[in-house]
């Protein structure tokens, strides 16, 4: 499984510049108090989140434990084994309240599960209970509970400066391959190559983007999420006039149509892949609720239609390419294998199990050939990905030389000089012929995690960024590097600070 953690903080000195950033981006969320002492208690407001953090992972409509699904209003109000959960009116007579506050083996949440509910959010579901236990008006008893705190959830702004550095999970090189676009906490960040110089911050709802790939217009689609709340994959124009922070401009990817153009889906938990079909009319993604989904996006952003929302993988999907003729899918699995999807049958015609381990990312040759997965197991595998010789799904060949797990692959399918790059835990990134499978250059400099590699358009450059918020730029002709910098805006590194001392 992928390992990430992202730590943010604002600086307390740079107060004024925070106060900017939030103005221009419509303000901080709403934060989930304590109710009004005048007011009513709102079952979605304050109860819900209560039973989302602490109750639904064991209570949902899978697991179900003690038979008890408390994702929606009229199965958490029919309990499980036990008799109904809550007395309208009646706090001493509900059975909720006599868990929260069991002291033994009873006690919910369980003792291996975390701590026990604090009393001022024991004492909102007391109020709720006294005031009648009521549904907020407007919200169906059926409704499904995660979706409806989901479109209530208003993200925060990113932070002015990070105090920490941000992950980088995902980066694109623009079109004219002189601007990079980068992965930040609730942003995407867009840098001059040429000097390293920060110059777009588009605020996002995503906590994380981990897919990014510019469509034909120069529009960029992104898929992300915030991991074990929602995922979504959605469409900016980045070339909108935004409002001007200290010299960077700022866009409002969450409230401006001018800049979200488009929100194709909405999900339990993140979008990790997303995908364009060589003649750029169709766009996939894939994510931890296993589902391939492919929309035809060819006539026009308030026209795009999902074609397809296929399963057949075991687990989470780490990675998804096209093949060249737009009629066959490949996916990369958590569950340790890839997959060559036929869309117009909706079905996966093969499958390549070799890694025998987790597979994080996948990419196919540009004579629909060969295809390429990596992951866990540390290799660059090469695989059959027709069935001409009746070996679909067959290993060819195998390129070792990570030595630790392969977690990203990117694909330049120039005809002459056809580009593969990989990065992954060893904190190398790796360039390969991908005909040949022959190892080219190992470019060094990174000491931590990398998560992400992208290949400029032109060729002629390779970017990759990790765990420490490090991206690297170097020449893919010589291996030259070019640049290296910090994409968390603001962030000083405590190594640059002691070397000033």
């Amino acid at each position: 499984m992928l390992r990430s953690r992202c730590c943010y903080c604002i600086l307390c000195s740079l107060i004024g510049l925070t106060l900017a950033l939030l103005l221009l981006l419509g303000g901080p969320p709403a934060a989930h108090a304590q109710p009004p002492k005048g007011g009513p208690v709102s079952f979605i407001n304050d109860v819900a989140p209560i039973l989302k953090e602490n109750c639904f992972a064991c209570h949902d409509s899978k697991k179900r434990k003690g038979k008890l699904d408390m994702t929606t209003f009229e199965n958490f109000r029919k309990g499980g084994t036990k008799e109904e959960p809550f007395v309208a009116g009646k706090p001493h007579e509900s059975v909720i309240l006599d868990m929260l506050t069991a002291k033994g083996a009873m006690r919910m949440p369980p003792k291996e599960a975390g701590d026990p509910l604090p009393k001022a959010k024991i004492d909102v579901i007391v109020r709720w209970i006294k005031e009648g236990a009521k549904l907020d008006a407007g919200i169906s008893d059926k409704a499904d509970l995660m979706r409806e705190l989901r479109v209530r959830w208003q993200p925060p702004a990113p932070p002015a400066a990070y105090k920490f550095p941000a992950n980088v999970n995902a980066l694109a090189f623009t079109p004219d391959s002189k601007k990079l676009v980068v992965g930040g906490y609730h942003e995407l960040t867009v840098w001059d190559v040429e000097q390293a110089k920060l110059e777009k911050r588009l605020y996002t709802r995503a906590e994380r983007a981990y897919g990014l790939v510019f469509l034909r217009d120069g529009k960029l689609a992104v898929a992300g999420g915030r991991p074990g709340q929602e995922g979504d994959v959605r469409i900016y124009d980045l070339n909108v006039p935004g409002k001007a922070v200290n010299g960077v401009t700022v866009l409002d990817g969450v409230h401006d149509k001018k800049v979200l153009l488009a929100s194709l889906m909405d999900s339990d938990d993140t979008v990790h892949a997303v995908a364009l079909s060589a003649d750029g009319k169709k766009l996939a993604a894939g994510g931890c609720d296993r589902l391939v989904r492919v929309w035809d996006i060819g006539g026009g952003y308030d026209k795009i239609k999902l074609e397809h929302s296929i399963e057949n993988h075991a687990d989470w999907i780490f990675g998804i390419a096209f093949a060249p003729d737009g009629k066959h899918l490949l996916t990369a699995s958590r569950d340790k294998t890839a997959k060559i999807w036929d869309l117009a049958a909706k079905e996966s015609v093969a499958t390549f199990p070799d890694h025998q381990n987790s597979v994080y990312g996948v990419a196919i040759t540009a004579d629909g050939k060969i295809g390429i997965s990596v992951g866990e197991d540390n290799n660059v595998r090469y695989w059959d990905a027709t069935d001409a010789a009746k070996k679909i799904g067959k290993q060819i060949r195998v390129g070792g030389g990570h030595g630790k797990a392969v977690l990203k692959v990117a694909f330049h399918a120039d005809p002459k000089t056809p580009l593969l790059a990989t990065c992954g835990a060893d904190g190398t990134v790796r360039l390969w012929n991908p005909m040949n499978g022959a190892a080219l250059k190992t470019l060094t400099g990174h000491t931590d995690w990398l998560y992400a590699v992208a290949i400029s358009p032109d060729g002629k450059l390779v970017a990759a960024g990790g765990r420490d918020g490090d991206v690297r730029v170097w020449k893919t002709a010589d291996g030259a590097l070019l640049k290296v910098f910090n994409a968390s805006p603001g962030y000083v590194s405590p190594k640059a600070t002691t070397a000033k001392k």
